[in-house]
Parts: C-alpha cells; structure tokens; sequence
C-alpha cells in the first residue's frame, strides 16, 4: 500500500518506521533538520530493545511524493493548515485521509445520528473551510492516537510505549466500509493496534479525557504527569474530569469511565511531558482550540455549568496567548 504519513515527527515518525517495516510503500512529509536526517541515513524508531531503521521517501514538498492509497495526518489540530495548502498531489480519485489528531476534530459536526444533539459551532477548528475544500468530507476518517514518542535527534524517534501502539479509525458517519477494513488490516500487519470500533465519536472523547482534565493541568503546573498523583492536583482533575463525562453524555456520547477510574488510587503515573506542556515549553502552536475551547463550547450548547473546565481554558488560554502560541 501506498502510504504518505503527514507530519512524521514523534508519532508520525514511529507509524512511518512500522509501517515501512512491513513493506508498504512509505513516504514522509516532515521538514527542518529531521527532514534531513532522514533523506541522509532513513528513519530509525527506537523500540524496547530494538532498532529498526527504513528507508522511506521523504519531502516538505507533497508534491515530490506523488498520488497515495492513503494518507494519515499526525499534525496535531494547530497545525492543519498546512494539509490544506498543499495536500492535493498526494490525492488520488478515492485516496483517503485519517486526521489522527487530539481533541475535537474540525469534521466532528459531519454524519451525526440522528439520536445525537447537533455540535456546537467548530468553524474555528477549520478557519475558511480550507479542509472542508482541499480535502472534503467523503475523504475523510476519523484516527484516534494512543502512543508515547519523542524525537531524540534528527530522525529518531523513540518509542516509549512499546505495547501501547494503537490507532482507532473509523468513517465520520461510523459506517463499516472497505477502506477501513483494508487500512486496519494494513496497520495491524504493521504492529499498530487497530481495535474495531463502531463509534469514532467515543474514541475522541475517550481520549478527550486524559488531555483535556490532565494534560491541562500539567501545562498550568509545568509539571510531568506524575504532578496528577499529588492530592490537591488529584482532587482537581476528578471534578474536572466529572465535568467532562456530563459534557460528553449530553451530547450522546456515554462513556465507560469514571474519576475513580481514571484518577484513582491504582493509577500508575509515567514520567512524562504531554505534548500540550512540549509545545508550550517549544514555542510551538498549541492544540488550545481542539482540546479545550472546543469541549467547552459543546458543555454551553448543552446547557452545563462547567466551573471547573472554565477555569482550566481560561489560565491554558492565557498561558498561550502570552507566548504568542494561541490567538482567540
């Protein structure tokens, strides 16, 4: 298959590696000296005890890679604007495009059921409707990511989740098609965890979660995950985290989870920095819209009082406008 993965830094990167590995026909859009090192020595991942290093097509310029089966964008949700600007060469007459992101996708509001409320106004998620018009709805799938990697140096990436690798697809109306049956059976040959799911939604929201009631919270504090263990911090991730699964039911997503679940004495806490809390520290644009204005706009179209998560976008708002790394 022939695959271009939008965006290979840390996850893009370590998805690229495996499924090169595997034999498909991988190209890359990355830039700067990662670019660089990777068109001089491949793309090496770093995983458990073994290295694996391929070779792979490798541009800034999507137009050198020529039409795909699919691609899978890793840009995080900040960044998308540049898919728009320049995806169309990658796209053939049926080529699909996974949007694998954090939070609340620009698509979210497109193939509803019926027995869910209407989404909030998300246009800020896709400014102009450039996706909506470079890459359109009956190209696109949702992707759900669950997997922790850096980039150590130019063209490696490190995978610190070695049996947590997992990318849910799914069609934005949930219907179980071919190309979805053919993508997961190319990233389960891969090694990539592909779960069936019948509820993209539920995904996103289940993910949701742990960036919007924990990330947050490590990017107010400048802290690791392992500050969510502390009990005042604790204490203030379950009410936020309450919060956010009444959002979520009200709007017919019920999620089987829980603050006790999630937060709870059995919880095991890695060391590590959420991307949210990198891309601040980097200077680098923030997922702001995607994973905290977008689900408090669906709590208002719903009617919730949401004291906490308010309180949370305000300070992570405030945060990142004052860095330049967000503008309202």
């Amino acid at each position: 298959m022939r695959i271009c993965v939008f965006g290979a830094g840390a996850i893009g990167g370590n998805y690229a590696a495996r499924l090169a590995a595997a034999g498909n026909e991988v190209s890359v859009v990355a830039r700067g000296p990662h670019l660089e090192a990777i068109r001089a020595n491949g793309l090496a991942l770093l995983t458990g005890d073994r290295k694996i290093v391929t070779r792979v097509a490798a541009s800034d310029r999507p137009a050198d890679l020529g039409p795909q089966d699919v691609v899978i964008s890793t840009f995080k949700a900040s960044s998308l604007s540049a898919i728009a600007d320049t995806v169309a060469p990658l796209l053939g007459p049926e080529t699909p495009v996974v949007f694998a992101q954090n939070g609340i996708p620009w698509w979210y509001g497109h193939g509803l059921g019926k027995d869910r409320p209407k989404a909030p106004d998300l246009s800020r998620l896709d400014p102009g409707g450039a996706l909506l018009e470079a890459v359109g709805f009956d190209r696109t799938l949702g992707g759900v990511i669950t997997s922790s990697n850096h980039v150590i140096e130019p063209g490696v990436v490190r995978n610190i989740s070695p049996d947590r690798n997992v990318l849910w697809i799914g069609e934005p109306d949930d219907r179980q098609t071919p190309r979805i049956a053919k993508l997961r059976q190319t990233l389960v040959a891969a090694g990539i965890s592909s779960p069936s799911t019948t509820d993209i939604r539920y995904d996103i929201w289940h993910k949701l979660m742990a960036n919007l009631t924990g990330s947050t919270l490590c990017l107010i504090l400048r802290e690791p995950t392992t500050i969510q263990a502390t009990p005042m911090v604790n204490r203030l991730a379950r009410r936020a985290h309450a919060e956010a699964i009444a959002v979520a039911a009200a709007h017919g997503v019920v999620l089987d989870d829980s603050p006790e679940v999630r937060y709870g004495p059995k919880r095991v806490y890695p060391d590590h920095r959420p991307s949210i809390l990198q891309d601040y520290e980097g200077g680098r644009p923030m997922e702001v819209e995607a994973i905290v204005r977008a689900p408090v706009a669906f709590a208002r179209a719903a009617g919730l009082d949401t004291p906490t998560l308010d309180a949370i976008e305000s300070i992570v708002v405030s945060l990142a406008e004052s860095k330049g790394l967000y503008r309202s």
